[in-house]
Formats: structure tokens, sequence, C-alpha cells
């Protein structure tokens, strides 16, 4: 496989989505230290969350959290697995977590909790609406399921492109069915958004793929695996990999099937970079794609307008978008800091 790609209403801090205030600590010079008061983040952001109590989580060197006046580092010295942040959530009540890719830590406001994998096979398969999801790490065979009290692996079905992978690569450094994303639907099913074999759907008894070979890693093009999943107001999905593309998951007399529909396929214009790492749907239903060097993308349903994200001349290394509970949109980059939109475009935080 190929690894170039190895991803309640505002608080009353922010007045609009142009600003936040500046940092009453902020001074020129001050050493980063953890847990302690530290001046802006570094180039390297790569997830951006907002709780429900407005305070902002960026993954920067460990997490950092911005109460609106202060910015605070937690890293493994505090207890976090790993400083390497994946995926950052919250529980309905108020817990945070972090998904360091070596592990799932638990945030409750005062003290980091690693989290111990239950092996239970059963319990992995329950749906509930207030669980959380986590993809995990490279190495394992799906994603984790945290219900409130315990956190259980879900492994996936076997795939019918297994041989023709393992035939291609005998000896990968990866699971096959590692998962870069989750994505929770409105029917309270789970997507996991595959490393290798497009997108897995589970509903709580079984397992539906939807493998097109472009989405996967068996199709000889360019591939980067499922980065993201969304789903619109028709109810219609779209996977964001180096296609984004619109399905239409059709249920009848207990089966399940899928058509694939018009979209946002960005294969469709040239200058689009075909590296969708991360994509998000705004209240307008408009499709918001975030490319690693090829600046953000909007889709109207119609047509396709470009923002272009500069870094020192250059495009910068987009990693992921999002939207925060205001409705105004952050990038997280690999090499350039936060983002946010203004209105007309998006600039550095």
């Amino acid at each position: 496989m190929t690894h170039f790609f190895t991803f309640i209403v505002l608080s009353f801090f922010l007045l609009s989505c142009k600003g936040l205030p500046t940092p009453k600590n902020q001074k020129e010079g001050e050493t980063i230290a953890s847990t302690d008061s530290i001046i802006r983040l570094t180039d390297h952001v790569s997830i951006i969350f907002q709780d429900s109590k407005g305070n902002y989580w960026f993954a920067n060197e460990g997490v950092v959290k911005f109460d609106g006046s202060t910015y605070t580092r937690f890293t493994t010295e505090d207890g976090l697995q790993s400083n390497s942040i994946h995926t950052i959530k919250e529980d309905h009540f108020g817990n945070i977590y972090f998904d360091t890719g070596e592990g799932i830590c638990q945030y409750d406001g005062s003290k980091m909790t690693p989290l111990t994998v239950i092996e239970d096979s059963t319990k992995a398969k329950q749906l509930r609406s207030t669980d959380l999801w986590f993809a995990g790490n490279w190495n394992m065979n799906g994603a984790y399921r945290w219900d409130g009290e315990h956190l259980y692996q879900l492994r996936l079905s076997n795939h019918p492109f297994e041989e023709e992978f393992l035939t291609a690569y005998p000896n990968p450094s990866y699971s096959p069915y590692s998962v870069y994303t989750t994505y929770v639907d409105r029917s309270g099913h789970v997507w996991l958004g595959g490393a290798v074999f497009g997108a897995c759907r589970f509903d709580g008894e079984s397992f539906f793929w939807i493998s097109e070979r472009e989405m996967t890693e068996i199709d000889p093009g360019p591939s980067m695996g499922i980065r993201a999943i969304a789903q619109d107001g028709n109810g219609d999905f779209y996977f964001g990999s180096n296609v984004n593309t619109k399905y239409r998951m059709v249920e009848k007399d207990g089966k399940v099937d899928y058509t694939q529909l018009e979209g946002a396929d960005t294969r469709k214009n040239e200058a689009v970079n075909s590296a969708c790492m991360s994509l998000v749907i705004d209240d307008e239903e408009n499709i918001w794609m975030a490319h690693y060097k090829g600046g953000v993308w909007k889709f109207d349903g119609t047509e396709f307008t470009h923002y272009p994200v500069l870094h020192k001349g250059e495009e910068a290394e987009l990693f992921s978008i999002y939207i925060d509970r205001k409705g105004c949109l952050w990038l997280g980059t690999n090499n350039a800091g936060a983002y946010r939109w203004t209105g007309e475009k998006f600039e550095k935080f």
C-alpha cells in the first residue's frame, strides 16, 4: 500500500466565526510545557474539535485545549498513550476522548485515564445511541466501540477481495481490515472507512461492504482508502478517497444493496487534486472537501468552487475539515497550523 498520506452554541468567548480573542497569556518566546499555558499552536494541527462547554481541542504535539483565553497542552506526561492524536470525541457526560493510535484515553476534566479493551465479541456487536466509535491502530482488524463503561473491538467480516489482495501484497505491514475513520448514520448504524476494502456498514447484526474497485487497494490506480464519510439531508452517503462519490442505500425485502449516484465526483474536474483527506456537509447541503495539497473544494450540488490554502507560498498539506457548534469551518494541516473560515476564505488561526 502506498503510504504517502500516513488522517450547544459556541461559548461566550466567540462572538463570530471570524475571530477568537487573543490569549491573555500570549508572550513572545514563552516555552511550551506539559499542562502549562502556551502562547500558540505549532504547525502540525491535524484535528480540531469543540466540546459542549465551548472549549477547542487541537491535536498538536499531544493535545491542546483552548478555553477562549488560555492554551493548555497535554502529552504523554499527563497520561496520553501517544502524542499523536487521530480523533477527538465527547460523550453525553462531557468526558473527552482521544484516539492516539496506541490506545484510547478518557479525560474527565481533571485526569487522563487509558481505556482497556475487553474481549467480548457479543457486546462488541451491540449498538446504542450513546456509543462512541474509534478507528484504533494501524495493525488491528476493525474498530473500537465504547459503551460508556467498556471498550470493545469490533472485528470485520472477511472480504471477497482478501485473497486477491494478499496475493498482490503477501506480507503487508498492516491489517487489510484496518480502519481510517468511523461514522454513525441517522439510522444508528456505524460505518467504517477501510484502509483497503472500501466502506463497511454494521447494523448491529451484519456487515455490508461498498467496495467499488476504485475505492479499494485492489484497483491498479492510486488509492488511499476511505478517509471520510458523510450523510446528506436526503439520506445519501458520500465517501472521500481518491474519488468522492455519492451512494444511495437500497433496502427491500430484508436485503441491502446500493446505487451509485451523480455527486461530488472530483474526477470530473481536472483541477481537483485526487487526494481528499476529509469532507463535511454544512446546513445548506454544501459539501466541503479538504484535499492534501489541493486546497478546499466546495460542491453546491452543481458547481465546484476552489479555495486555495497557502502556506509560505505553497498549498498547505490539509488533513481535516471540521464544522464547529456555530457552523464555522476549520482546517487541520500537517504543516501549516489551523485555519478557519472567514466567510470568504480560510485564514490562519
